[in-house]
């Protein structure tokens, strides 16, 4: 699979998905399309439409396959990962953003873009709780200008790549510890967003991409049930929020209920609601903040 006196474009992806296939990596065809798109600069549709003529194979595409083989991540190997409308930095440090995020930016942004959300919604302040690579963070100030967001992050390795990618997009970019994280904004977010790490200490990852790449502090949330930081996402949501605000938290499917009768159970919270994401599976759970009697 090299340049030259190697096979052409289309063989050498055909091969290419033939070796990730055999190495059990999930999507054999789209990732091998993906990282011959990656050297040659261009996008699907037109690697799709070299293929269909005589381009060479683009030189050290054999080497990304046996990376990609030995499943280090796509997006490790390429260096971006695609989420909504952007295109993050990310590798060896970072937790690589999931698609099933998207759907929990967009319980934010039609909350933000609710005329009845109390307060306005002109200039709303936001804030991410463990930001990561900044996806979440980075997509609410991409897609609601006026908004005025705050990203949280622990890991000096991760907040190095939001750093990267946050800059260009204005957002407040904080190193701290989503349990107290902001004091001296207590209580005049509009909106808490939290994707805390959430998986029990003993369930360890079948993905090799995850158990072995993404960093453990990104993913175990602390406790035999892993709701440790989870339930200290909510706890400084609550602190956080001004009354009527919103809380939204990502979550593995099997702790929705626990959640939501965590939140239910302190009375801070009402119109606790789950919330499904693409694939039909509980992925968040949303709460307003009950204003003081």
């Amino acid at each position: 699979m090299t340049a030259g006196n190697g096979p052409g474009l289309a063989q050498a992806v055909r091969e290419a998905a033939a070796v990730l296939a055999e190495a059990g990596v999930p999507s054999p065809r789209v990732d091998a399309e993906l990282l011959a798109a990656h050297l040659l600069g261009v996008g699907p549709g037109r690697l799709r439409a070299m293929m269909l003529g005589d381009v060479p194979a683009p030189e050290g595409y054999g080497d990304l396959v046996a990376e990609r083989a030995q499943r280090i991540p796509l997006q490790h190997i390429t260096g971006v990962a695609h989420f909504r409308h952007l295109e993050l930095a990310v590798g060896p440090g970072v937790f690589v953003p999931r698609p099933e995020t998207e759907s929990v930016v967009q319980l934010v942004i039609d909350r933000l873009n609710d005329a009845a959300l109390p307060g306005g919604t002109a200039h709303p302040k936001v804030a991410d709780l463990g930001t990561g690579s900044g996806a979440i963070a980075g997509s609410i100030a991409h897609e609601v200008p006026g908004a005025e967001v705050y990203a949280v992050e622990y890991s000096e390795f991760a907040h190095a790549w939001a750093a990267k990618n946050l800059a260009p997009l204005g957002v407040h970019l904080v190193r701290g510890d989503l349990r107290d994280a902001l004091p001296e904004h207590n209580g005049t977010f509009d909106v808490v967003v939290s994707n805390p790490p959430y998986i029990p200490a003993e369930a360890i990852p079948n993905e090799p991409e995850v158990a072995l790449h993404d960093p453990p502090e990104a993913l175990y949330g602390g406790g035999a049930d892993g709701m440790e930081l989870p339930t200290a996402a909510a706890a400084s949501a609550a602190r956080l929020l001004r009354p009527g605000g919103y809380f939204v938290m990502e979550h593995a499917e099997v702790q929705s209920d626990w959640i939501a009768a965590m939140m239910t159970r302190t009375g801070l919270w009402s119109d606790v609601t789950t919330h499904r994401d693409l694939n039909g599976r509980d992925r968040a759970t949303s709460a307003v903040l009950t204003p003081p009697n």
